[in-house]
């Protein structure tokens, strides 16, 4: 029977190279875990990465939106690290956090909305597809997608951006109610504004200082925080836990 201790896992992170992605590999790494930093563009940065977690870490370049770049990725993991365990769905399509230059409804396309869309739940789909036979047979696996906060509470109204982690907790809680028979548990970890990824260098300062001062724990928060909470559902603590969004932001929303 396989060990379920964070540092028997194989885990996979996709968008890994940088931000939030990054900061989850580096958790896991600590804990001992093996690690797969996926990335589609940021290769000098996922590859850096890796040499910095050691031995257990590898880089490993797909698109999730393409369902066969994805196959080809797990059995490569397979071939170098054994079955991959745990998935944390993390790839965030290109975006920037910047509410004064966002796409309003006015102008809004639908190629926005579905590149959107592409990365979180059709590449949630196709990594989960790959990775769960061989968790099936296991008898045990771990998926952790990644949301947002903002489907509480759309204080800035990133239509597109928002619109897919909605869609993508649906399809967490789907995934969890037929996955769980065999084992499986499938939760989100939805973050607030992170101070300070990619995506959220073009947030003036202003707005960080506002969401710090009006969050309980009055600070914003970072993503090695966001990060430690993925640890929790990967971990045996969080085993009868599954079907579940934790908001990490401070206390800023009350799910």
């Amino acid at each position: 029977m396989i060990s379920k201790d964070i540092s028997n896992q194989t885990v996979l992170v996709t968008g890994a190279g940088r931000g939030l992605g990054a900061a989850i590999a580096t958790a896991f790494a600590r804990e001992g875990a093996r690690v797969v930093i996926n990335y589609r563009n940021s290769k000098d940065d996922a590859e850096t990465l890796a040499a910095r977690l050691g031995d257990r870490a590898i880089a490993l370049q797909a698109d999730v939106q393409d369902p066969d770049a994805v196959a080809q990725m797990v059995s490569g993991v397979e071939t170098k690290a054994g079955p991959i365990t745990t998935v944390i769905h993390n790839a965030l399509a290109d975006f920037s956090f910047n509410g004064d230059a966002r796409t309003t409804l006015t102008n809004l396309t639908a190629d926005e909305m579905l590149s959107q869309h592409n990365t979180a739940v059709l590449g949630a789909l196709n990594v989960i597809k790959a990775t769960t036979p061989a968790m099936e047979k296991a008898g045990f696996g771990r998926i952790v997608t990644i949301g947002t906060n903002l489907f509480q509470n759309p204080v800035v109204p990133y239509h597109d951006y928002t619109s897919a982690k909605a869609a993508l907790l649906a399809l967490t809680r789907t995934a969890a109610a037929e996955l769980g028979p065999k084992g499986i548990t499938v939760n989100m970890v939805s973050g607030g504004l992170l101070r300070t990824t990619d995506a959220s260098a073009a947030t003036p300062t202003e707005v960080f200082d506002y969401i710090a001062g009006v969050t309980p724990l009055r600070s914003v928060t970072e993503p090695a925080e966001a990060a430690d909470a993925v640890l929790f559902f990967a971990s045996p603590w969080a085993r009868a836990v599954t079907g579940q969004n934790l908001i990490v932001d401070g206390g800023l929303v009350f799910g």
